[in-house]
């Protein structure tokens, strides 16, 4: 069985944001899981759905799968690099401020 992958990479959200998203479809089929990514309110919502319907495109163009029968196989987050940013505060300090990156990576897989 081929597992087709997608990724996208530089995701400006952090892994942790991305993840409450991800894990609310895992495990679904493709057409449950993009209907439930469309009417999610989150900014992680959308870059799953285009990296979801891009490992749908993979499959269909690259492999000649049935996209009625696709399942999501793997689901996951890692970190990217953090651009570290200053935010100047009073008496001329300087608060860091962390801006997270992350990479998400989407598989699916004909199933039954």
């Amino acid at each position: 069985m081929v597992n087709v992958l997608a990724k996208s990479k530089w995701v400006r959200s952090s892994p942790r944001k991305i993840m409450r998203v991800m894990d609310e479809v895992r495990g679904k089929s493709v057409a449950e899981a993009v209907s439930l990514l469309k009417f999610m309110p989150q900014k992680a919502a959308r870059v799953l759905e285009k990296t979801l319907l891009s490992a749908v495109a993979n499959a269909r163009n690259n492999y000649k799968m049935d996209e009625n029968k696709l399942v999501l196989g793997e689901v996951f987050v890692t970190k990217g690099f953090v651009m570290k940013r200053f935010q100047p505060r009073a008496r001329g300090r300087a608060f860091p401020i962390k801006k997270r990156t992350s990479h998400v990576t989407v598989s699916v897989r004909e199933g039954k």
